[in-house]
């Protein structure tokens, strides 16, 4: 699943579209609107941050629609990031 210095790549959605101003608030996830909803993807390093980035969500107000862990291949940047020599535990 995650070693030591990695993370999974979440998919995380929300309803309603976000404008660039809370893009601070979710720590260099990538932001992308569509159809009314908000995608934001990026690496998460452990659960804390996850569950800080869920508060975040709740704080605001936001409407939870969807949380998923991505597989390693389904995100460009997470490639780059992962050591090709790591198993999966």
């Amino acid at each position: 699943m995650m070693s030591k210095g990695s993370g999974t790549v979440y998919r995380i959605i929300v309803r309603r579209e976000l404008t660039d101003t809370y893009a601070v608030a979710f720590e260099g996830m990538e932001m992308e609107t569509k159809d009314g909803d908000t995608v934001l993807t990026g690496e998460i390093v452990d659960q804390p941050q996850l569950y800080g980035i869920l508060d975040r969500i709740n704080g605001l107000g936001l409407e939870l629609l969807s949380v998923q862990a991505l597989p390693e291949d389904a995100h460009p940047k997470a490639e780059g990031n992962r050591d090709p020599e790591e198993s999966e535990l």
